[in-house]
């Protein structure tokens, strides 16, 4: 007798490669996922890497702030809309100290850094501190961080009750101020991140070293 043979039929082939297809369009979309999922994961451990080390430039620079009596009462620090120069005092081996200006600047969602010459010329400090407020400065720009939407500021003064807004946010100079500086303590900065809910906050003291 002949052994009868079996085989798929039509409809049971087409149901198979629907099937497979299912099993592959799943499989396409859960890998799709996990891909996204690792992108976003890997963008985010960027972003906070380069807030990590953004803040703890900005604590070196508050710690190293000039006092006014460095600086023949003027003033160490300017803070304003997306923009915040100080002067830092500059320590090299085997030399006496110096100062140069350092400012932090937001353009088009991008965080930047400069930092002026150093000298011991409190002219040359005047000039240098004029062209960081003015954006006239010809320093090298270092990026900090991308992404950024705005930076605000506050200011503590010793004594006081509460933070301040800075009283020169609008001015065009603190330089040679008509009286005495009090010289502030503490600098909140809060960065708000593009597509992030909250902003990212915190306090440095100004002049601790």
């Amino acid at each position: 007798m002949r052994n009868k043979q079996y085989g798929l039929t039509l409809v049971e082939l087409l149901v198979a490669i629907s099937i497979l297809a299912t099993i592959a369009v799943l499989g396409w979309r859960g890998l799709d996922g996990i891909v996204r999922a690792r992108i976003a994961l890997t963008s985010g451990l960027e972003q906070t890497r380069g807030m990590q080390l953004t803040f703890a430039q900005m604590q070196s620079d508050c710690l190293h702030l000039a006092s006014p009596t460095i600086l023949l009462n003027r003033s160490a620090i300017q803070a304003k809309p997306e923009q915040l120069n100080m002067v830092r005092i500059v320590y090299a081996e085997g030399q006496p100290s110096q100062v140069q200006v350092v400012s932090y600047q937001i353009k088009e969602g991008v965080l930047t850094r400069r930092e002026s010459a150093a000298t011991r010329d409190l002219i040359e400090l005047d000039a240098l501190w004029q062209s960081a407020i003015s954006n006239t400065d010809a320093s090298p720009i270092v990026t900090l961080q991308s992404g950024v939407s705005t930076m605000t500021m506050r200011l503590w003064f010793a004594g006081s009750n509460g933070w301040s807004v800075p009283f020169n946010a609008s001015t065009a100079t603190p330089i040679n101020p008509p009286a005495t500086p009090l010289a502030p303590i503490g600098l909140e900065v809060s960065l708000q991140l593009q597509a992030q809910p909250t902003s990212l906050l915190k306090v440095f003291l100004l002049g601790a070293l």
